[in-house]
């Protein structure tokens, strides 16, 4: 009980908690306030004791799957917010003394709402199943010490990883930081569209099929790796091939739009 309770939250912790460092160090680098944050803090608080404790009703809806279908929805609301924010972000030049940001205010603003739906949705996820979990374990009052342990631990690496990337992200200069954590919101965007395209399956709105593979012997969901790579990449050992194209076209979306945002601004600022 306690290696699952320390597994299980880590998962739920890690991906919010890496959307976290991310998205705070590079507002810095933008020199944004944080205080988005605070609002992004409330909102998904107030939302994850909002679905997690009307859970039954969620999962009436949608002919019983309402649970997959909304969490679905999440991930993928989440994957359209990171794709705008990257999009708006590959807007910056750079010179050997600073780093400036073109932005208009109405750019600046999408960028804010963006981090704010992009974590507030992410913990109100992330924070309903880790509720949903410890009430459903906790019935047993003889499990309550181990599971809160095990929660506390596996919230804390999660947590601590977090903030390993805040440090290397803020340890480097402006442009590689902002490349960086770039190409760590990619990776993490991908992930989501993978998550979400499984829940869709579990609930009968994708077609199931055979795996593709099967890499559970070399690294098997329920290790603790397999486990973070789970969380940070959207790692599934048994993918269908829905599952597999969905994940690539997660990729290609975001850099098909980044490519030609720059080569349509590249244009306009020669021909002005």
């Amino acid at each position: 009980m306690l290696l699952s309770s320390v597994i299980i939250i880590l998962r739920e912790v890690l991906e919010a908690a890496l959307l976290f460092s991310v998205l705070i160090a590079l507002s810095k680098q933008m020199g944004f306030s944080l205080r988005w944050l605070f609002w992004s803090l409330l909102l998904g608080v107030l939302g994850a004791f909002t679905y997690g404790f009307n859970i039954n009703i969620v999962s009436d809806l949608f002919d019983g799957v309402g649970q997959e279908v909304s969490n679905a929805a999440i991930q993928l609301i989440i994957y359209a917010m990171l794709v705008l924010y990257m999009l708006l972000l590959t807007r910056f030049s750079y010179n050997e003394s600073s780093i400036q940001f073109p932005f208009k205010e109405r750019e600046k603003t999408f960028i804010i709402l963006s981090m704010i739906i992009i974590i507030s949705l992410a913990i109100t996820r992330e924070g309903a199943e880790i509720i949903l979990y410890f009430i459903s374990v906790t019935h047993n009052a003889s499990y309550f010490l181990t599971v809160l342990v095990g929660m506390t631990i596996g919230a804390s690496i999660g947590i601590s990883i977090g903030l390993l990337f805040y440090y290397l992200l803020m340890s480097l200069k402006p442009r590689k930081s902002i490349f960086i954590g770039l190409v760590l919101l990619l990776i993490v965007s991908a992930g989501m569209v993978s998550q979400a395209s499984l829940l869709l399956i579990q609930a009968d709105w994708l077609p199931s099929q055979l795996p593709l593979w099967n890499s559970s012997a070399f690294l098997s969901e329920k290790s603790i790796f397999g486990q973070l790579m789970y969380a940070l990449v959207g790692y599934e050992s048994t993918p269908t091939a829905i599952q597999a194209g969905l994940y690539l076209l997660g990729f290609i979306v975001p850099i098909s739009l980044i490519v030609a945002s720059s080569v349509f601004h590249s244009k306009k600022n020669k021909s002005t």
